[in-house]
């Protein structure tokens, strides 16, 4: 389902954090996104030490951990979006422990069960997720990695051939958050590498939040992420700030 969205247009692909503020504003928030031009969601799950993320992403982490949102109470939320939205496709963002300590076979079933397909770990290296991969491949589900400004060719070759049906790729060293402008030179040097190792599709995420990144990174990659953007509007229950961000990032993306 990932892969043919990316073959019938450059997604705009949206994260949000699973349970915050409320379990009930975070369905409205995947509703919400998914009404005004989302193509698929990544849908965040809670963790008490998320290294990757900024300061945004990490409150939502925080106040979800607190508030009891477990992982089980995480596919019940994507249960309940694609009962209503079967055909948008739902990428679970969690880092490994939550994984390790459900199992993961038992992980990846609860997944499948609960409409989503596919993952991305953020502190799963290639080198370290063959295993997770076989797992979620046998049930359909896709695993996707990550490169980096500082990925050099043979990372870039590993992920190539692990990562399913698209590449996060990270535009700036560091964690996730807004920012007013991104290192447009270096990500199309970077990009034009990449696509120079692969035929993979490539989407571009940190740091997006207006139309003009994501004007910018349509030009040059497959796919434009938002995530802290999103997270701060969701976390302030601002819906209308929401819709109208979603559209605008939407009608910058060129085909």
């Amino acid at each position: 389902m990932i892969k043919e969205i990316f073959q019938s247009r450059k997604p705009l692909i949206c994260y949000f954090m699973a349970g915050y503020p409320s379990v009930e504003d975070s369905i409205k928030t995947a509703f919400t996104l998914i009404e005004n031009g989302a193509d698929i969601l990544e849908v965040g799950f809670p963790f008490s030490d998320p290294v990757a993320d900024g300061v945004t992403i990490q409150v939502a982490h925080e106040k979800a951990v607190k508030d009891g949102i477990t992982p089980e109470k995480v596919f019940q939320i994507t249960k309940t979006i694609k009962e209503k939205y079967p055909n948008v496709p739902l990428i679970g963002m969690t880092y490994y422990n939550p994984i390790f300590r459900f199992g993961e076979e038992n992980f990846c079933n609860r997944a499948k069960e609960s409409g989503i397909d596919g993952f991305i770990v953020p502190d799963l290296p290639p080198e370290e997720g063959g295993n997770l991969k076989k797992v979620a491949n046998r049930k359909g589900l896709s695993l996707i990695f990550l490169l980096a400004p500082t990925s050099n060719e043979e990372r870039i070759k590993l992920v190539s051939k692990m990562s399913d049906d698209f590449i996060y790729y990270v535009s700036l060293t560091g964690i996730t958050g807004e920012r007013d402008t991104l290192p447009w030179d270096e990500l199309k040097e970077k990009i034009t590498l990449i696509r120079k190792i692969t035929d993979k599709k490539i989407a571009v995420g940190f740091g997006v939040s207006k139309g003009e990144h994501a004007k910018i990174i349509s030009q040059i990659a497959d796919g434009v992420i938002v995530g802290s953007s999103v997270v701060k509007l969701q976390g302030k229950r601002d819906f209308e700030g929401l819709k109208n961000l979603v559209k605008e990032l939407k009608s910058n993306i060129e085909a």
